[in-house]
């Protein structure tokens, strides 16, 4: 496999920090864009504002990138201004490397493809399991912005390109808005510590359904393995783990990991019975800030470390979510992860680091 020199877009997030520091491992030349140069080892940091256009020409002026891969996004209050901010940030992008040899672009997006956006999710009510080759669910989704300016970043550049639909990434990351893993992580931390049963926050429906996830690392090899693979170019996959699961089993399986007393969701769907994470962790900031010293943790503030929004919305759902992943096996790429491991490890991780108790 020729390897190339890496752009890897977002390299502080938990998709991009794994694949960068996977790239490197592989025997890639890897730069890490993000907003703040950030030290990882192995990664060139390159600092820039994505919604800068002149900051972001000047910062890619003469890098030799043969592989960008995209991993970022920003959130705004409205799909349509999230519409608006996300593409420009990838106009931004391709615009300052205009002049670099650019061979292949990934795209990492997610199942909000067959859900929808934050505001209409669910509204596709799409028959799972989730296939690539499904329609775009109707409204504003900027995901689908992303894409389209991909497709067209890559006919005026002539590139090859890809684009991973991931579902729920699990893996080691600090600061970042969309983190499971972590999350349940500082929750039972917290429960274990005070002493609270560890409560299901989502759905009857979340509880009972089959779901699946992905762990940064088979996301990572997907996304090596699609852009040296000329037979996977121009495709879009689907990115999980091969397992699915039902929360009813992994959630008192995660209490065992921490030695918690663990409570389901009320027998009833009704949305006023659930038992949001931001609602039972409305007080946490306090609370973790003495946990941290107490057990001389290296981050005492919970906000860069929990997303309670985020998993709320996952667990909340009131619809089965389970992508198919036949496409990427026939086109060759078969690798595997089971889900509890990826969360066992990740939590073997956080205590190692003394980022939980």
């Amino acid at each position: 496999m020729r390897k190339g020199t890496a752009l890897v877009v977002g390299a502080t997030g938990i998709t991009g920090g794994n694949l960068a520091s996977y790239l490197v491992a592989s025997g890639w030349t890897v730069y890490g864009l993000s907003r703040r140069a950030t030290e990882q080892s192995g990664v060139i940091p390159v600092a820039a504002d994505l919604l800068d256009k002149s900051a972001t020409e000047t910062a890619l002026a003469g890098l030799p990138i043969t592989h960008v891969f995209y991993c970022t996004w920003i959130r705004r209050d409205n799909e349509k201004a999230n519409v608006e901010a996300n593409s420009q940030m990838m106009r931004n992008l391709f615009a300052g490397l205009e002049s670099a040899p650019v061979e292949h672009a990934s795209l990492v997006t997610g199942t909000k493809q067959y859900l929808g956006s934050f505001e209409a999710y669910g509204s596709g009510r799409i028959e799972t399991p989730f296939r690539e080759s499904e329609p775009r669910v109707p409204g504003d989704n900027f995901y689908y912005a992303l894409e389209d300016e991909l497709f067209a970043a890559a006919e005026r550049q002539g590139f090859a390109w890809n684009v991973h639909r991931p579902h729920t990434v699990i893996g080691y990351a600090r600061g970042n808005a969309m983190n499971m893993g972590t999350t349940l992580a500082v929750y039972a931390s917290i429960c274990k510590e005070t002493g609270q049963p560890f409560i299901y926050p989502g759905s009857q429906i979340q509880w009972n359904a089959l779901t699946d996830m992905t762990d940064a690392l088979v996301l990572a090899r997907q996304m090596e393995w699609a852009a040296t693979t000329p037979g996977a170019a121009n495709q879009a996959f689907n990115t999980v783990n091969g397992d699915v699961f039902r929360w009813r089993r992994m959630w008192q399986e995660i209490g065992e990991y921490f030695g918690l007393a663990v409570q389901g969701p009320e027998a009833s769907d009704d949305p006023e019975t659930m038992q949001p994470l931001e609602t039972q962790m409305a007080g946490a900031a306090s609370t973790w800030r003495e946990m941290a010293d107490k057990y001389d943790l290296v981050e005492p503030d919970v906000d860069k470390l929990a997303s309670w929004w985020h998993t709320d919305a996952d667990l909340g759902r009131d619809q089965e979510c389970v992508n198919d992943t036949t496409k990427c096996r026939d086109f060759g790429f078969d690798h595997f992860r089971e889900t509890r491991g990826a969360f066992f490890d990740l939590f073997d991780r956080l205590r190692a680091e003394k980022l939980i108790p």
